[in-house]
């Protein structure tokens, strides 16, 4: 899959409802393409109006440091090497877990972000998103 296409992009939000939905969790859903541009976007009835800027900086930050966001967290305490990086970028970074690229030969194509719940939730509910685009690509 060389790009990320919104026909990809709908399914995978899809597949993050019905994750949250089983967990019992109102989520954000972003997916952002290989440039972090917004693809697709779903707010599930309830979920937090401000995880909705959220879950979008989560995606956008998993596809510019090319890392999940939950990479960021430790390395962002104080005294880290990367101590303050979430206030770059106009804030736009996100330390927060929840925020994954889609890789797809090698190449990150594009990120999910999630918000909704704790991070460990939103990282469950992101990693559900990638095996199912490694399902996609292979078939």
């Amino acid at each position: 899959m060389a790009k990320l296409t919104l026909e990809t992009a709908k399914r995978l939000l899809s597949v993050a409802e019905q994750k949250s939905y089983q967990m019992g969790l109102s989520s954000n859903i972003a997916i952002v393409d290989d440039g972090a541009n917004l693809i697709a976007f779903l707010r599930m009835d309830n979920a937090r109006i401000a995880g909705i800027q959220i879950s979008k900086d989560k995606a956008w930050t998993s596809v510019s440091m090319q890392m999940p966001t939950a990479n960021l967290s430790q390395a962002a305490l104080p005294g880290s090497p990367s101590f303050g990086i979430n206030t770059t970028n106009n804030g736009h970074i996100v330390i927060l877990g929840g925020g994954i690229p889609l890789v797809s030969e090698g190449k990150i194509v594009g990120g999910i972000g999630i918000s909704g719940g704790s991070s460990a939730q939103d990282i469950e509910i992101a990693n559900a998103v990638v095996q199912a685009f490694e399902w996609l690509n292979k078939n």
